[in-house]
């Protein structure tokens, strides 16, 4: 009996030991360093890697990437993307492979631009009409609506404020931002996960399309080949024109960090103009980088359109390529703007 309770003891006894070095955290043999103390980095500085060793183990080679490109211990950032990213470090070393990761910010290295701008014209506008997107497709102007049960898709005379065509979308989608390309429209929903295409010259629907990484519909706008689609967040997500698969994507950042909220968009002059939810404003987005190059203050037209109950904040934008203008609304406004843009 002596023996089993000393044999139960020594097991209980190493049992005990096993765990507690289980439980000690164990000093990683390297790490990584980078010229900020803060992990937030200009597109305007070089980035400088340091692999820290504290154990001094002998190194035989190290394979550094940034969001999966290959890098060197010191690499300029001018031509980065902005936003959130992933230094990978794969550190190998007396024949094992050590792999570190770090998470940096990108952001841009100047402060936007504040542009203003002019009424040229101002048109009459359906004052039911939750606005989500607008867009000008050969000389003709469309635009989506939302809420659940009123939302449909139209062809408008923008000079009369007249409906030419209009469709009803079935009461389970929320309509979203729009954009036209190759004789087909492109529509939005929101929550549902999938957007709607039509034919330009009789509204007729053709065909759906489901999303990807961003899970909601917000904003669309196309430069002629792709598509660049907003969810809400600082991600525009770039699509195949003729698949609509996610390719990739831009993350919108300032000088000092992400602008979130990214609506209605619409693409002018080589550009992302991106109407913030609940702002007043519109960024102005470089589609290289996702840098934040300007911004305009359109507040003031608010007070210009008639007050009732279900006024509701600024959204809609269409560029004419004929007259160089931008068209501005909101959502059950009255009115639709024809400004001009002053880059100051």
């Amino acid at each position: 009996m002596y023996a089993f309770k000393l044999l139960t003891f020594i097991v209980f006894s190493i049992i005990l030991i096993g765990c507690g070095n289980l439980n000690q955290a164990k000093e990683p043999n390297f790490s990584i360093q980078i010229n900020s103390k803060t992990n937030i980095i200009s597109n305007a500085d070089t980035l400088n890697i340091n692999l820290v060793n504290p154990k001094n183990l002998k190194i035989d080679s190290i394979y550094l990437t940034l969001d999966n490109s290959k890098i060197s211990k010191s690499t300029s950032l001018f031509n980065s993307t902005l936003g959130q990213k992933i230094i990978k470090a794969k550190v190998y070393y007396d024949s094992q492979i050590d792999v570190l990761i770090k998470n940096i910010i990108v952001v841009n290295k100047n402060i936007p631009k504040i542009y203003s701008y002019e009424i040229v014209n101002t048109y009459p506008h359906d004052i039911k009409s939750y606005t989500q997107g607008l867009e000008f497709y050969n000389g003709k102007l469309y635009e989506s609506t939302g809420q659940y049960g009123e939302s449909k898709l139209r062809e408008l005379d923008y000079k009369s404020g007249d409906i030419l065509k209009n469709v009803d979308l079935n009461n389970s989608y929320f309509g979203e931002g729009l954009s036209v390309l190759n004789n087909k429209i492109y529509q939005l929903t929101w929550k549902e996960g999938r957007g709607l295409v039509y034919e330009v010259n009789n509204l007729k629907q053709i065909e759906t399309f489901k999303y990807g990484q961003s899970k909601e519909g917000w904003g669309l706008c196309n430069d002629g080949k792709r598509f660049y689609k907003s969810d809400g967040t600082e991600y525009l997500w770039l699509l195949n024109p003729n698949t609509l698969y996610e390719e990739s994507y831009i993350q919108a950042y300032t000088n000092k960090g992400k602008l979130t909220n990214l609506n209605e968009l619409e693409w002018v002059e080589g550009f992302i103009y991106a109407n913030r939810y609940q702002k007043n404003g519109v960024a102005i987005i470089n589609p290289k980088n996702g840098a934040i190059e300007a911004v305009i203050d359109f507040k003031a037209l608010k007070s210009k359109v008639t007050k009732h109950d279900g006024l509701d904040v600024l959204n809609g934008m269409a560029y004419n390529q004929t007259t160089k203008t931008l068209f501005v609304t909101g959502k059950r406004w009255d009115k639709l703007f024809e400004v001009r843009i002053i880059k100051n």
